[in-house]
């Protein structure tokens, strides 16, 4: 791989150029198995496994009841799901008569 700013070949799995400094590659940001606080019936564990997976809602919560009623491990596993997932991050709103301070 090369350095677009530098034109020098670098590693391909780098993330940042070592000779110029600049950064050549996008990062990926990582999805968390979180509970999400909107669209939730319970918890938010299927909707938080949906998310992660990428998969509909529907899917994981039809699947979750038949593991529930056939195997019966999803009525242990949902409150350690419950308890072991985090929740959504709280992201507040900015107040509508703030005033952003900038340095000169």
């Amino acid at each position: 791989m090369y350095c677009n700013y530098c034109g020098k070949v670098i590693q391909d799995d780098a993330a940042v150029c070592a000779y110029c400094g600049v950064r050549v590659g996008a990062s990926v940001a990582r999805k968390r198995l979180v509970r999400p606080r909107q669209g939730r019936k319970i918890a938010g564990v299927c909707l938080g496994f949906a998310e992660y997976f990428d998969i509909d809602v529907t899917v994981v919560r039809l699947v979750w009841l038949i593991a529930c009623f056939m195997t019966g491990i999803g009525f242990l596993s949902y409150p350690i799901a419950w308890i072991v997932m985090p929740e959504e991050p709280l992201l507040l709103a900015e107040p509508l008569g703030a005033q952003r301070v900038t340095n000169p």
